[in-house]
């Protein structure tokens, strides 16, 4: 159960109108901190949310001996790993939670340090094939790894040499868990069927800055030279797309207008064209994007989520709440995240009528359709939404929740808001100053 403090009592009903900004990507900023632990000298990283993921970050850094402290500018870290440390294991498992960031801490430690220590990180949280996947990858660069009673005990009884590896799927945390071991790693890495979301892209600017050698080809292979030594860095994190497509979906659910700024049409193109296939409007400048619902009846959609260039999976739970209030029906086919349709069922709560399905209902098969998982939903609408008592199950579907408390009519008590914390910057503020009608249980408005 949920403290008093973790519930947010919404009155919906309110068009959400006015100005917020988004700052570096959550999918980023955390693994550029981690990437200062293999300088030899300070870095410098601009435009930092303050977010949880960054606090557990930065707590593991200061534990292994890395100087963290604010720059002159609002948002910027001054990371200096002189003086880098093994840290105590009660500390690492204390800090990490369920983080799963303590993984990628694995290939600068050994280069580092020769050797690391990884908690048991809260499995279930995780699940057992993706860590599974990142110690494979860990032993083909030559590290050893012993199963200890209170997690993984990784050792670089030499130098770590450059590999060959394919990925059965490109996945994020796989593609940065090889780059950050690979640029200092002896001879040539080249790994094929990567991830190449921008915020991988704008990690590899970083480890270039440092001094790294890394090609990408547009067969999503990435080639790494391995180098003797890297240096810190100086850079300004790219703007978070998936918090900056949230607050769009809220604007045209709420029927609002929101100019977000910070956001930036490059990293979003996907999302902007579904967006405006929906009925929403936007408006680009240098400074941010404005999205607004311009009136009149929303369109029902046909949608796939996909790996990038694809429609991102974090951009389908904050739309599909927008997707109730479209004229017709509206089919999702996610392919990314199996159980990711979940959150549907507080959406039907609350008057939404969503029907999930275990087939594939998008234009492809996807790996998924044959392994009994609800991941294809038909959204049939315009219905009215009514508050309800909601439980936050994840970040996005929880930022969806309250999406889709603001665009209900009547009171809704949102449990488990702390999450949202998690990937959403100072959220209770923006909603504050987007005439958002929230407040605490104790009657104290936001």
């Amino acid at each position: 159960m949920t403290g008093t403090d973790d519930v947010l009592l919404v009155h919906g009903g309110t068009p959400l109108e006015g100005e917020i900004r988004v700052r570096g990507a959550k999918n980023l900023v955390p693994k550029a901190m981690v990437a200062a632990l293999l300088g030899s000298g300070p870095s410098r990283l601009r435009n930092v949310p303050d977010i949880r993921d960054v606090r557990v970050v930065r707590g593991l850094l200061q534990l292994h001996g890395v100087t963290v402290r604010p720059g002159d500018e609002p948002g910027e870290l001054i990371l200096d790993p002189s003086h880098v440390e093994s840290a105590n294991v009660a500390d690492i498992d204390a800090h990490a939670g369920s983080s799963r960031i303590p993984i990628l801490f694995c290939g600068p430690l050994l280069h580092r340090l020769g050797h690391a220590f990884i908690p048991g990180l809260g499995g279930c949280d995780i699940g057992g094939r993706p860590i599974d996947f990142h110690f494979e990858v860990l032993r083909k660069f030559g590290a050893t790894i012993e199963k200890r009673e209170d997690g993984q005990y990784l050792e670089a009884p030499q130098r770590l040499r450059g590999c060959k590896i394919r990925l059965p799927y490109p996945s994020v945390g796989s593609t940065e868990q090889v780059l950050l071991t690979a640029v200092l790693a002896e001879g040539v890495t080249e790994l094929s069927n990567a991830a190449v979301e921008p915020e991988i892209e704008d990690l590899i600017c970083v480890l270039q800055k440092m001094g790294a050698i890394i090609s990408m080809d547009t067969d999503r292979t990435i080639r790494v030279t391995g180098v003797d030594r890297l240096d810190g860095y100086t850079h300004r994190a790219l703007p978070d797309r998936l918090e900056a497509a949230s607050w769009a979906s809220a604007a045209l659910a709420t029927e609002g207008n929101i100019y977000v700024r910070g956001a930036q049409q490059r990293s979003m193109m996907t999302f902007l064209n579904t967006y405006r296939k929906v009925g929403g409007a936007f408006e680009i400048d240098d400074e941010g994007i404005r999205f607004w619902h311009p009136g009149g009846a929303l369109k029902s959609i046909a949608l796939e989520t996909d790996v990038h260039p694809g429609f991102q999976t974090d951009w389908q739970q904050p739309l599909v709440v927008a997707l109730t209030q479209a004229t017709g029906l509206s089919i999702v086919h996610e392919t990314v995240y199996e159980s990711r349709l979940g959150f549907t069922s507080a959406l039907n709560q609350m008057g939404a009528q969503i029907q999930l399905y275990r087939e594939c209902l998008g234009g492809s098969d996807c790996r998924f359709g044959q392994r009994n998982f609800l991941h294809s939903a038909v959204v049939s609408g315009p219905t009215k939404l009514e508050g309800a008592d909601l439980v936050i199950p994840d970040l996005r579907g929880g930022f969806s929740y309250l999406i889709a408390a603001l665009a209900a009519q009547g009171t809704s008590r949102v449990h488990g808001i702390d999450l949202i914390n998690r990937g959403y910057e100072n959220f209770m503020e923006k909603l504050e100053k987007l005439g958002a009608k929230v407040e605490l249980p104790g009657g104290a408005l936001v």
